[in-house]
């Protein structure tokens, strides 16, 4: 990867974690402990997530992953323990003093997208919020879910057999039934959110209901 493409790919994540922080600032007290659509997460719980990812390093991710014997589920809890703070206001404090990190885990660069885009989405839809998220970040998160094992969080198993088509981004990928909407709600789709199969058309929808084989 070239380090224009580098300095770009964290401009989007810099500004997406800023854009963040300042929609959290909104929240009352109590919205904070709305349930988000990570399941099982409220959303204090993803912004705290937002904060550990923000500050994992590659020796840390491996270290930890280790320590929780491999289990992805597990570490991404004691993460969340790790870094929610006994308050709203704490918590929100802590996401914005990482907001211009550039650690990360051992994994594509572009994860910090679908991390960033995601997760806000978990968090805005939950408690009525609204972001235009720039298409080139939904896009490059996209690509990366469809092209990543349902083993590491993404959906390629998923979608081996469907045709997703951005109706708004121009790009279509995969062969099959067709599943066609915004590039945003496909990656939603794709990444377990199945609120967003609703603006979605096509054959290939049923297809993303589906447990990966």
């Amino acid at each position: 990867m070239k380090s224009d493409t580098k300095r770009d790919i964290w401009r989007m994540v810099h500004a997406e974690r800023a854009a963040l922080v300042e929609d959290l600032a909104r929240l009352e007290p109590e919205q904070w402990d709305t349930p988000s659509l990570c399941a099982g997460w409220t959303v204090h719980d993803v912004a705290a997530h937002l904060v550990d990812t923000a500050l994992t390093t590659r020796t840390g991710f491996v270290a930890g992953l280790v320590r929780a014997r491999f289990d992805f589920d597990l570490q991404n809890r004691r993460g969340v323990e790790r870094r929610r703070g006994d308050s709203p206001e704490e918590t929100l404090a802590r996401l914005r003093r990482v907001v211009s990190r550039t650690s990360t885990p051992p994994a594509s660069l572009d994860t910090r997208l679908v991390e960033e885009v995601v997760h806000g989405e978990d968090i805005r839809r939950a408690v009525g919020l609204e972001r235009v998220y720039p298409q080139e970040a939904v896009v490059r998160a996209l690509r990366l879910q469809v092209r990543t094992p349902a083993s590491f969080g993404g959906a390629k198993e998923m979608v081996a057999a469907v045709r997703l088509t951005a109706t708004d981004a121009g790009l279509s990928i995969g062969e099959g039934p067709e599943a066609a909407g915004p590039a945003l709600s496909l990656l939603l789709a794709v990444s377990g959110r199945r609120v967003a199969l609703g603006e979605l058309d096509g054959p290939g929808v049923a297809a993303l209901t589906e447990p990966a084989a």
